[in-house]
Protein backbone atom coordinates (compact mmCIF):
# COMPACT_ATOMS: atom_id res chain seq x y z
CA UNK A 1 0.00 0.00 0.00
CA UNK A 2 2.66 2.33 0.92
CA UNK A 3 4.22 1.67 -2.66
CA UNK A 4 1.56 2.61 -4.33
CA UNK A 5 0.78 6.20 -2.22
CA UNK A 6 4.38 6.59 -3.23
CA UNK A 7 4.39 5.94 -6.83
CA UNK A 8 0.97 8.29 -7.15
CA UNK A 9 2.27 10.98 -4.62
CA UNK A 10 5.57 11.33 -7.52
CA UNK A 11 3.47 11.11 -10.21
CA UNK A 12 0.95 13.79 -9.20
CA UNK A 13 4.11 15.45 -8.65
CA UNK A 14 5.71 14.90 -12.05
CA UNK A 15 2.26 16.24 -13.53
CA UNK A 16 2.61 19.68 -11.55
CA UNK A 17 6.12 19.87 -12.55
CA UNK A 18 4.86 19.56 -16.46
CA UNK A 19 1.84 21.12 -16.42
CA UNK A 20 3.92 24.47 -14.41
CA UNK A 21 6.94 24.15 -17.46
CA UNK A 22 3.95 24.45 -19.66
CA UNK A 23 2.14 27.11 -18.03
CA UNK A 24 5.80 29.21 -17.76
CA UNK A 25 6.67 28.97 -21.70
CA UNK A 26 2.76 29.71 -22.71
CA UNK A 27 2.78 33.07 -20.78
CA UNK A 28 6.87 33.30 -22.17
CA UNK A 29 5.09 34.07 -25.70
CA UNK A 30 2.36 36.76 -24.12
CA UNK A 31 5.09 38.95 -22.81
CA UNK A 32 4.91 42.29 -24.56
CA UNK A 33 7.90 42.14 -27.36
CA UNK A 34 9.98 45.23 -28.62
CA UNK A 35 8.43 45.62 -31.68
CA UNK A 36 4.58 45.38 -30.67
CA UNK A 37 3.49 49.11 -31.64
CA UNK A 38 5.28 48.27 -35.38
CA UNK A 39 3.73 44.90 -35.92
CA UNK A 40 -0.10 46.38 -35.01
CA UNK A 41 0.93 48.83 -37.03
CA UNK A 42 1.97 46.70 -39.91
CA UNK A 43 -1.38 44.72 -39.34
CA UNK A 44 -3.27 48.56 -39.80
CA UNK A 45 -1.44 49.45 -42.50
CA UNK A 46 -3.16 45.98 -44.05
CA UNK A 47 0.34 44.22 -44.34
CA UNK A 48 -0.54 40.54 -44.71
CA UNK A 49 2.79 37.53 -44.30
CA UNK A 50 1.98 34.70 -45.78
CA UNK A 51 4.24 31.86 -45.04
CA UNK A 52 4.72 27.91 -44.36
CA UNK A 53 5.34 26.26 -41.10
CA UNK A 54 8.60 24.62 -42.48
CA UNK A 55 9.65 27.38 -44.22
CA UNK A 56 13.16 28.56 -42.99
CA UNK A 57 12.99 31.77 -44.15
CA UNK A 58 9.55 32.08 -42.80
CA UNK A 59 10.81 31.22 -39.59
CA UNK A 60 13.66 34.01 -39.74
CA UNK A 61 11.29 36.26 -40.75
CA UNK A 62 9.39 35.98 -37.77
CA UNK A 63 12.54 36.00 -35.62
CA UNK A 64 12.54 39.66 -36.67
CA UNK A 65 10.01 40.76 -35.12
CA UNK A 66 10.91 38.52 -31.59
CA UNK A 67 7.65 38.00 -29.25
CA UNK A 68 5.83 40.52 -31.67
CA UNK A 69 5.96 37.95 -34.63
CA UNK A 70 2.43 37.18 -32.04
CA UNK A 71 0.56 39.99 -33.65
CA UNK A 72 1.71 40.02 -37.27
CA UNK A 73 -1.13 39.38 -39.65
CA UNK A 74 0.02 36.16 -40.82
CA UNK A 75 -1.61 33.88 -42.90
CA UNK A 76 -0.41 29.92 -42.59
CA UNK A 77 -0.31 28.62 -46.78
CA UNK A 78 0.68 25.06 -45.53
CA UNK A 79 -1.77 22.41 -45.28
CA UNK A 80 -0.73 20.15 -41.85
CA UNK A 81 0.77 17.51 -43.58
CA UNK A 82 3.11 20.07 -45.56
CA UNK A 83 2.34 18.64 -48.75
CA UNK A 84 -0.46 21.12 -50.54
CA UNK A 85 -1.12 24.60 -50.36
CA UNK A 86 -4.51 26.13 -48.60
CA UNK A 87 -7.03 27.53 -50.78
CA UNK A 88 -6.73 30.81 -49.32
CA UNK A 89 -3.01 31.28 -50.55
CA UNK A 90 -4.31 29.78 -53.61
CA UNK A 91 -6.99 32.27 -54.45
CA UNK A 92 -4.11 35.09 -53.72
CA UNK A 93 -1.56 33.31 -56.33
CA UNK A 94 1.06 33.04 -53.03
CA UNK A 95 3.74 30.73 -54.90
CA UNK A 96 6.96 31.08 -52.80
CA UNK A 97 7.19 31.99 -49.17
CA UNK A 98 7.67 34.46 -46.92
CA UNK A 99 5.49 36.84 -49.32
CA UNK A 100 4.24 39.79 -47.81
CA UNK A 101 1.18 41.60 -49.57
CA UNK A 102 0.65 45.47 -48.98
CA UNK A 103 -2.86 47.20 -48.90
CA UNK A 104 -1.86 48.86 -52.41
CA UNK A 105 -1.39 45.46 -53.45
CA UNK A 106 2.43 45.18 -54.10
CA UNK A 107 4.05 42.27 -52.78
CA UNK A 108 7.79 41.45 -51.34
CA UNK A 109 8.69 38.18 -51.63
CA UNK A 110 11.56 36.71 -49.50
CA UNK A 111 13.12 37.55 -46.35
CA UNK A 112 12.15 41.25 -45.75
CA UNK A 113 13.94 43.69 -43.43
CA UNK A 114 11.92 45.96 -40.74
CA UNK A 115 13.11 48.87 -42.43
CA UNK A 116 11.72 47.72 -46.18
CA UNK A 117 8.61 46.86 -44.25
CA UNK A 118 8.89 50.65 -42.55
CA UNK A 119 8.77 52.19 -45.80
CA UNK A 120 6.37 49.82 -47.62
CA UNK A 121 4.14 51.35 -44.48
CA UNK A 122 5.26 54.57 -43.40
CA UNK A 123 5.33 52.65 -39.44
CA UNK A 124 7.85 53.69 -37.74
CA UNK A 125 10.62 51.44 -37.19
CA UNK A 126 12.01 52.13 -33.19
CA UNK A 127 14.13 49.74 -31.75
Amino acid sequence: MKKINLTLAWSVAAILVIAGIFFLVAQKDKEPGALDEFALCLEDKGAVFYGAFWCSHCQNQKKFFGNSARLLSYVECSTPDGRGTLDVCKQKNVESYPTWEFADGSREVGEVSLQRLAEKTGCQLTQ
